[in-house]
């Protein structure tokens, strides 16, 4: 049996969570922390970026005029509008069987598990190898399927990324629950109405909302219990749920203010 730390967190503001995060990575891969699954929130809304996305790619503005944070991810991928959703994260060393080999290999691992917690709420998803590799032209995670990412009936339900380091890996995932996933792009830049409109569109024909893929309302605390069993289930994991250690805490803080909110950070690209 696997021994693994839960933290069911409180929702937190974008550099708090992404911090904690990292934090929690540190302490996994210089074993001072078991692995760790995270489930988490986030209050105000925030749209977070992929490490290397455009900063150009936001309406800052329009961001603010919506109350929406806005922060930088340290792991890849493209922008997501964290809001009415549960996020996971998920914390490993590098020589966990999870994360061996590539990439794709780990993604494939996790998302088995993630596929069977959501089996369990009633819908039928799918994560399957691209038969093709993708040309991400847009600026929204949503809009484009990566491998073993997870789809139901064709659209795309759950959005990972993933940051590899010496030492460990840190994945984490958006699970939008309900809402329009549509709403990202008010805060993104396009050259002309008529663009940003043609983009709500084909977005939402292309990803789905869990609410949505069971056409009735579910709750975060429902979609967290399914996770745990999911991966509990999968790779027979025994989970302690805890809080963060004083020095994750202690680190996290020091992330959030030094990286996080630090607008160098933000606007690298």
């Amino acid at each position: 049996m696997r021994q693994w730390r839960l933290i069911d967190d409180s929702p937190a503001v974008g550099a708090s969570n992404m911090a904690v995060d990292e934090a929690i990575l540190q302490s996994v891969t210089e074993r001072r922390a078991p692995p760790t699954l995270r489930l988490y929130a986030w209050n105000p809304p925030c749209l977070s970026l992929g490490y290397g996305q455009k900063t150009a790619d936001v309406d800052y503005a329009r961001a603010a005029s919506l109350g929406w944070d806005v922060v930088r991810r340290p792991t890849g991928g493209r922008a997501i509008l964290h809001t009415d959703e549960l996020t996971y994260s998920l914390a490993l060393p590098a020589d966990d069987d999870l994360s061996v080999g590539t990439v794709i290999d780990s993604y494939r691992r996790i998302s088995a598990a993630l596929v069977a917690g959501l089996s369990y709420l009633g819908v039928q998803p799918q994560a399957d190898r691209r038969a093709e590799r993708t040309v991400v032209v847009g600026a929204v995670c949503f809009d484009t399927t990566s491998h073993y990412e997870i789809t139901v009936a064709g659209r795309k339900l759950v959005g990972s990324a993933q940051l590899r380091r010496q030492g460990g890996i840190l994945q984490h995932g958006s699970i939008p629950l309900t809402g329009d996933l549509a709403r990202i792009c008010n805060a993104l830049a396009y050259p002309d109405e008529s663009t940003r409109d043609a983009a709500k569109i084909a977005l939402r024909a292309r990803a789905i909302t869990l609410s949505d893929a069971l056409s009735t309302t579910i709750t975060y605390e429902n979609v967290a219990r399914a996770i745990i069993q999911g991966f509990a289930e999968t790779f027979a994991i025994d989970f302690t749920p805890e809080m963060l250690t004083p020095a994750e805490q202690s680190r996290a803080a020091h992330l959030a203010a030094e990286r996080y909110t630090n607008p160098t950070w933000t606007h690298h690209r």
